[in-house]
């Protein structure tokens, strides 16, 4: 599992859907009021981008992703 790599919610584009948190098989996140909260960054599979692919509002971004130009 990763300690340099986890999903981000950008809480503006997140529509609260919460398919994120029913994909994820790691129990990397948690229901949330407002959008999904990221409880276990660790339990996050170093370079899957399983969640950011099924996000329809493209609101999940990576902790630890160099392929993105800040």
């Amino acid at each position: 599992m990763a300690k340099n790599w986890y999903p981000i919610i950008d809480e503006d584009l997140c529509i609260n859907c919460n398919t994120c948190v029913n994909f994820c098989q790691h129990n990397v996140y948690e229901e949330g009021d407002e959008f999904p909260i990221v409880i276990n960054p660790e339990n996050c599979v170093e370079f899957c981008r399983g969640c950011g692919k099924i996000c329809t509002e493209e609101a999940i971004s990576y902790f630890g992703d160099k392929s993105i130009k800040e």
